[in-house]
């Protein structure tokens, strides 16, 4: 260290703040390298994206001000917001935890400094259901007991950062013999990686004069496919991380109400805002317990088996990508590696994730239940950003089909997310307006899957896309006009007129896109045999590629169509599937839909 530096006894807010921020550039700048070790405790190569979305989200919402403890506080309320990830949620209730243990004042001397990085410890610790040792636990605890041991001897914040940094250094290098993944691997732990890069940001910001840093990225860049590490089998399938708002939230009877649905259990936050993160199998049951403790606001599922897949079995260099709304099957997603962002559901405050933390049976048993009608919510840009930041790493291309523009902004969203992260990669990503739903859209994604699988190149496909939609069609049937009049997707006259003979319609999808009204019955049965009919004189004159069968609710009426169809056109269904609760929401339980595509 040169003689020529100040020395540095107490620590003000921005100063917290811009060594944070000096920090934070470490993060980004190593975030490749982050994804590439992460093999604990799944190796879903997400460690340095998620540690470097944290980041992003504490830079993003605060401003610094002289005040430690009101900087620290707020860092730490950002943290927990935004943080991703296992590693990512752990720093969020580090920095908690020191926030919470700074005494009220302006700045923040070496003694103090020191016992509240150690008692913030305490904190990540206890946020853990079952701490392992050999990861970025163990590496804060001996950073931070060796700030603690240093205290009364060293009276520079300098020269006590340098030697404790080379004490988190030593710790580091340990967790490879601790962990046996990581020895196998021959890799240290990428969380604990990722808070000693971050240490030497700081202190780099201390060594050159306390500089406010620059060049800090605008955009977290998603995970790069490079060497990636293999690891062991994935115990559960859905990385999930939930946000709960309430008044005197209780940790322990969180964690002890949910640790029964996975593993990797992270519940860290304050009485009044808890941040949790689990790997599970079943998102839906998880958040259906995490209901009875408060007010839910974010939700996030990532699907790791299926991140696994693309990183080591990937089918092609085409990436599909389309919403919740095709009712594909979840199987036949898997098997053709068709990439999905959620519609969210909306039960007042309440939201689910379409297909991850509602399905479509809890949906049509909370409608019934409920006094509240539901509603749909297309996916948010950002939400597709991130999807497109993914795929754009592990993909030559996208090809992204949402449903009809002129029923949602989903079209809009996606199309919007994908030029900004076209430009930024230099990828190739074209979204297409289906101009359908349910699925007639899961037929058009299913005939663009088989196309890849036979070697069409993207140029190729798109043509072909746009004949495809023009070849597809929908019948569908309504046992119940109120939900869909609600939604205001057929046109005011017709569905007073229909209301008002009780009449059963059957709906289709128009050349723009749009619901109108059909045929009307004065029974269901009527209007099931008049689709019936329908289909059978379009199929006479054009050969029939395939069909696709769902419902709101009505396996009955779907199995009456699956027998008729099969005998009109003597092909079976590509599928019969639960229709999205988006459909359900804006169309009412008891709607079954037949798609149709010709050759």
């Amino acid at each position: 260290m040169s003689e020529s530096l100040k020395k540095i006894s107490e620590l003000d807010g921005k100063q917290l703040y811009y060594s944070f921020l000096s920090g934070a550039q470490r993060i980004f700048e190593n975030q490749k390298l982050l994804n590439r070790i992460n093999v604990f405790p799944v190796n879903d190569a997400d460690t340095g994206t998620n540690l470097a979305s944290t980041m992003r989200s504490i830079m993003d919402a605060i401003i610094p001000t002289d005040n430690l403890k009101e900087t620290a506080v707020a860092m730490a309320d950002a943290a927990l917001t935004g943080a991703r990830g296992n590693s990512g949620i752990i720093f969020a209730q580090f920095l908690y935890g020191f926030g919470n243990e700074i005494k009220t004042g302006q700045t923040m001397d070496i003694k103090s400094f020191a016992e509240s990085m150690r008692n913030a410890v305490n904190y990540a610790y206890e946020a853990i259901a079952n701490p392992v040792e050999g990861t970025i636990l163990t590496v804060i605890k001996d950073w931070a007991e060796y700030l603690y041991a240093l205290k009364d001897i060293i009276d520079d914040f300098i020269k006590l950062l340098i030697q404790a940094y080379e004490r988190a250094q030593q710790s580091l290098a340990e967790t490879t013999a601790k962990l046996p993944i990581l020895a196998r691997s021959h890799v240290v732990d990428a969380g604990a990686k990722g808070f000693v890069v971050f240490l030497e940001g700081i202190l780099d910001f201390f060594t050159k004069g306390g500089e406010k840093p620059v060049s800090i990225p605008e955009q977290v860049t998603e995970n790069e496919n490079d060497d990636i590490v293999t690891h062991d089998e994935i115990t559960f399938r859905y990385c999930t991380e939930a946000m709960i708002n309430a008044e005197n939230l209780d940790k322990s009877k969180i964690r002890n109400t949910i640790k029964v649905c996975g593993d990797s259990l992270v519940v860290a936050g304050s009485p009044k805002k808890m941040r949790i993160h689990i790997h599970t199998d079943f998102p839906a049951e998880l958040f259906s317990y995490l209901r009875r403790f408060g007010n839910i606001t974010y939700q996030k599922v990532d699907d790791m088996v299926m991140q696994h897949e693309i990183l080591n079995n990937r089918k092609s260099g085409i990436a599909i990508l389309t919403d919740s709304s095709c009712d594909l099957p979840k199987e036949v997603l898997d098997r053709l590696q068709i990439h999905m962002v959620p519609m969210s559901i909306h039960f007042g405050e309440t939201f689910y994730l379409d297909r991850y933390t509602i399905q479509p049976e809890q949906f049509y048993s909370l409608l019934a239940k409920s006094e509240q009608n539901p509603t749909s919510a297309q996916p948010s840009i950002r939400d597709f950003q991130n999807k497109y930041e993914y795929l754009c790493s592990h993909y030559s291309s996208v090809i992204a089909l949402n449903l009809s523009k002129a029923l949602s902004g989903t079209f809009n969203s996606s199309f919007q997310a994908a030029k900004e992260i076209s430009d930024r990669t230099g990828k190739r990503i074209d979204v297409i307006d289906s101009g359908t739903i349910t699925g007639a859209l899961g037929l058009i994604i299913l005939r663009l899957a088989e196309a890849i699988e036979k070697g069409a190149t993207h140029e190729e496909l798109l043509p072909e896309i746009r004949k495809w939609i023009k070849k597809t069609q929908v019948r569908i049937t309504v046992t119940t006009l109120k939900y869909i009049i609600r939604s205001g997707r057929v046109s005011a006259f017709k569905s007073i007129v229909a209301r008002s003979l009780d009449l059963k319609p059957v709906i289709i999808i128009n050349e723009e896109g749009r619901t109108v009204l059909s045929s009307k019955s004065f029974t269901e049965k009527a209007s099931m045999k008049k689709v019936i009919r329908n289909i059978q004189q379009i199929t006479q004159k054009n050969k029939l590629w395939g069909y696709a069968i769902t419902h709101a609710n009505n396996a009955r009426t779907a199995e009456w169509f699956a027998v008729q169809m099969e005998q009109v056109t003597g092909q079976k269904p590509a599928f019969i599937a639960p229709a999205s609760p988006a459909l359900g929401a804006n169309a009412g339980p008891g709607v079954a839909c037949v798609s149709f595509m010709l050759e």
